[in-house]
């Protein structure tokens, strides 16, 4: 991919496939975007093997360009099987694990957020995703990580999971199914919960309830839930 894009600042980037070549440069935006963070537990970093993993061909990576500079980008995995593969979070059978894609790291230069440069990279990606191969992309993101959650959330994917992740780290496992029959959901059975209430969210996601949203009330940030249809 090579193409030309306007933000609303007015500014000018260029969008392009990224290969190994841009290494250096995805690792420096990495270190200062993890640099200005006001917590540093929202985002696990990719360590260098891993970028390498995704860019020989394990996966697809965007870049944003402003004048030369790599302003923002945005990663899709070709998991390895493991024991703690997404695609378990879920449910899904051991045969189903092939066609889970991870929606795996993005960051955006601190210079140019507010400009919906994830989201931009986020739909890009999704749409060249072979819908013959893979069916499902999943993802984590933590608790409180607001951008993060409304990202997930715009480009279609709801919370199936809520635990432990990454040694110690709380997560909210997310996905999105890839094809024309989404998780149908009762739309009269909907519960808000208070996002740092984990252990009611927990109750709610084993008992076949799906985080579908979120809603700001007063100063509190809340979950919201649908019930899946059972056929």
């Amino acid at each position: 991919m090579n193409t030309v894009q306007t933000l609303p600042n007015g500014q000018t980037i260029r969008i392009q496939s990224l290969t190994m070549n841009d290494l250096l440069a995805i690792q420096s935006l990495q270190e200062n975007v993890i640099a200005a963070l006001p917590d540093t537990s929202f985002l696990q970093p990719l360590s260098e093997e891993e970028f390498r993993f995704i860019l020989n061909g394990n996966g697809s990576m965007l870049g944003a360009f402003h004048e030369e500079e790599l302003i923002a980008f945005r990663a899709m995995l070709e998991p390895e099987i493991d024991e703690e593969h997404l695609g378990r979070d879920a449910g899904l059978s051991e045969n189903e694990l092939p066609s889970v894609l991870y929606s795996e790291i993005s960051n955006v230069h601190p210079a140019y957020r507010g400009n919906g440069l994830q989201k931009m990279l986020g739909k890009m990606l999704m749409k060249q995703v072979d819908t013959s191969r893979f069916r499902y992309v999943c993802t984590t993101v933590a608790p409180f990580n607001i951008a993060s959650l409304k990202d997930k959330f715009s480009l279609g994917m709801h919370i199936i999971s809520l635990k432990v992740k990454y040694g110690n780290l709380i997560r909210y496992t997310m996905m999105k199914e890839l094809t024309d029959d989404p998780i149908e959901v009762n739309d009269l059975e909907t519960i808000l919960i208070d996002m740092s209430y984990l252990e009611r969210q927990q109750a709610l996601l084993k008992d076949g309830w799906i985080g579908v949203g979120m809603r700001q009330e007063a100063e509190e940030w809340k979950v919201i839930f649908k019930k899946k249809r059972t056929v």
